[in-house]
């Protein structure tokens, strides 16, 4: 068994927290943490914790998250895939330009979120394969 993701969702919207995180969760296996807004993002990688993959929203209170990804990136955060949620089709170039690694469009869907959870597990794999 492939051990789990660590995933981050940042999403300010309880409805979406609650679907998107029980998506990745379920269908994924992803060992899930969350946070309301970017501060809250930024904030945990600050405490040390690590994470393979970030989702996150980009209209939130306090930090948005194209500001929050420049905050991480800028920790020197630069193994973790960030992706970039918004139901906003003018979104993806403001979080591809402060460095998330891809986006996805809201309502997410688990055939959009599918291939780029696999990325990152073989990204792992390998990595583990490496230090054997």
């Amino acid at each position: 068994m492939a051990s789990s993701l660590r995933a981050l969702l940042v999403e300010d919207t309880a409805v979406q927290r609650m679907v998107v995180s029980a998506m990745l969760r379920n269908q994924f296996h992803c060992e899930m943490t969350l946070a309301k807004n970017g501060k809250e993002a930024v904030d945990m990688f600050l405490e040390g914790n690590t994470f393979d993959i970030v989702f996150c929203d980009r209209d939130m209170p306090i930090m948005t998250g194209p500001e929050a990804v420049v905050k991480i990136r800028a920790m020197g955060a630069t193994d973790v895939k960030i992706v970039g949620l918004s139901d906003d089709d003018n979104a993806m170039e403001a979080f591809i330009s402060a460095g998330a690694d891809d986006f996805v469009p809201k309502p997410v869907r688990p055939e959009t979120l599918g291939p780029m959870i696999q990325e990152v597990i073989n990204k792992k794999l390998e990595q583990s394969a490496t230090l054997a």
